[in-house]
Formats: C-alpha cells, sequence, structure tokens
C-alpha cells in the first residue's frame, strides 16, 4: 500500500491507497504541536502495511538531500515547529522510503499525474489561501536551487488606491501580504467567501493574481498556470485575472488562449493527497 501525507500549517491530511491510487482510507486532523501532530500520524499509518509514503509539507523546508537540514521545517512563523525534524522522526518509527517536499509541491504532482497539467511538463501549481505558494515543475522535475521557491513573496506593485499595509510579517507588500485570505480578512473584515462577486475587491484581488501570473510566465514560461487554494473558490477570478494578464503582457509573448493557461485545479482538495500518493509510488518504482 502506499501513503501521502498532506501537512498544512492548521491542518494534516493522511491517505492510503492500493498501487493504483484508489484511495482505501483518510483521516484529517489539526496542527497542534509537533509531537501530538507525528503521534496521530504515526498512529495511522501503523494500522497499514505502506510501502513509501508521499509527504507535502508547509514551509520553508530543507529540502537539499545531504544538507544538515533536510527534512527539517526551518523558520516558519509556527515557532513549535521550528527546526523540527519532520522527516527524522516519521522515518525512525515507520521504517519505511518517504519521498519529503513542499505541500504546494505535491499537489502541483497531482495535478501533473491526474488533473489538469496531464500531459504537459512544465507547470506551475498556485495556491491563494492561508497563504501563497507555488509548485514549481520544470521538465516533469520539482525545480529547486538553493531551496524550493517562494513565490508567494515576491513584491507586487501595489494599487494607489489600496492603502492597507500587507499582511505579511516579512514583507508586507507581497503576494502573500497583498493577496492571500488573511490579506482579504483584514482588509475587508470578512472573509472572501462573504464578499459579494461584483465587489470591486476582486478587481484589485485580481490585478494582484494577474502581477503575479506575469512574473512567473516571465521566469519560468510555464506551459499552464493552475490555481487552487480556498480564495480561488471565488470562480469570478478566473476571467478577471485572464482579461489583467493580458493587458501587462501587452502582446510581449506569446500565450495559448488563456482560458487554457490560466486554469483552476483539477483534482480540487485532492490534488496534495493524490500527488503524495503518486511520490510513492514513484519511490517504489525506484523512478
Amino acid at each position: 500500500m502506499l501513503g501521502a501525507i498532506e501537512a498544512g500549517g492548521t491542518k494534516f491530511v493522511c491517505a492510503v491507497s492500493d498501487e493504483q491510487i484508489n484511495i482505501v482510507d483518510t483521516v484529517k486532523f489539526a496542527t497542534t504541536t509537533p509531537a501530538e501532530t507525528l503521534q496521530k500520524v504515526i498512529a495511522f499509518f501503523k494500522r497499514y502495511p505502506v510501502t513509501a509514503i508521499g509527504i507535502g509539507s508547509f514551509g520553508p523546508i530543507g529540502v537539499k538531500a545531504g544538507q544538515a537540514d533536510f527534512g527539517h521545517i526551518l523558520n516558519t512563523p509556527k515557532l513549535a515547529w521550528q527546526n523540527f525534524d519532520f522527516l527524522g522522526v516519521l522515518k525512525a518509527q515507520l521504517q519505511v522510503p518517504c519521498y519529503w517536499t513542499t505541500d504546494v509541491n505535491i499537489a502541483a504532482y497531482g495535478e501533473l499525474q491526474a488533473g489538469a497539467a496531464q500531459g504537459l511538463s512544465n507547470v506551475v501549481y498556485l495556491t491563494i489561501g492561508t497563504g501563497i505558494g507555488a509548485g514549481v515543475i520544470v521538465a516533469k522535475k520539482f525545480y529547486y536551487g538553493l531551496s524550493h521557491t517562494e513565490v508567494g513573496h515576491v513584491l507586487l506593485q501595489q494599487q494607489p488606491s489600496d492603502h492597507f499595509s500587507g499582511s505579511c510579517p516579512y514583507h508586507q507588500g507581497c503576494a502573500e501580504g497583498l493577496a492571500s485570505g488573511p490579506a482579504i480578512e483584514q482588509r475587508c473584515h470578512k472573509k472572501a467567501a462573504q464578499i459579494p462577486a461584483d465587489n470591486p475587491l476582486w478587481q484589485l484581488e485580481a490585478d494582484y493574481l494577474a502581477q503575479l501570473c506575469h512574473n512567473i510566465t516571465l521566469m519560468f514560461v510555464p506551459e499552464r498556470i493552475i490555481f487552487g487554494g480556498g480564495v480561488m473558490h471565488q470562480k469570478q477570478l478566473f476571467p478577471l485575472i485572464r482579461k489583467q494578464l493580458t493587458a501587462k503582457m501587452n502582446h510581449y509573448v506569446s500565450l495559448p488562449p488563456l482560458d487554457q493557461y490560466i486554469v483552476p485545479v483539477g483534482l480540487g482538495d485532492q490534488a496534495g493527497i493524490i500527488g503524495g500518493l503518486y511520490l510513492a509510488k514513484k519511490l517504489v518504482n525506484a523512478e
């Protein structure tokens, strides 16, 4: 059997499947302390004869094998988790091979294998929710340099009419600081789901997300940008983002039809878990 862990900052999701990625069981629980949370993870997987586990974690995390911080959660705002050896603790208890990467990367991989990126090789998956993050896949492999990307923290041009100071404690005017779920809530004093579709806020949100797509397009030239996360349940954003990206790009590069280039996640909230299961299968098959 195969296992997957989607380790989010607010909740964990664990699942097991057969070799054909048919999910057999799933469990969800709140992210609390490392000791309490990992105890629940380990108890779940000890019920099943898993042969490998694909893990996607909130971050930032150490992703370079051979380095001292590999498998650790690094400078996260969740203080109890800072410098925690997630992978080391898990492997010591379960004694199975584990594929370790970011939560957005496993969602990107799920989309590549079974969702909106099937048949492609170069894609970016963006999640717009509690935070903003990106899983970047180049030639069907995760893109790493010194570490994993932190696309949610690129700086954007703030609209003159927007006097919000930004919700990110590190960079205020970055994408996450201006366009994440908490940024919307702090700016409008309402959650995204409570704001009417015709509210001018969505034009502003689309501007910031179009800026992000503009930067991603020029840096990574992906074949497709896939949006997931709670904020993107507001489907009115998609045509607004496409329209604003067209204006910002100003014919500089040739793009596919934008309804094929800027698309919603194909697997919904299952993208991360399905991606983790496919990564576990990759380990088993030694691909």
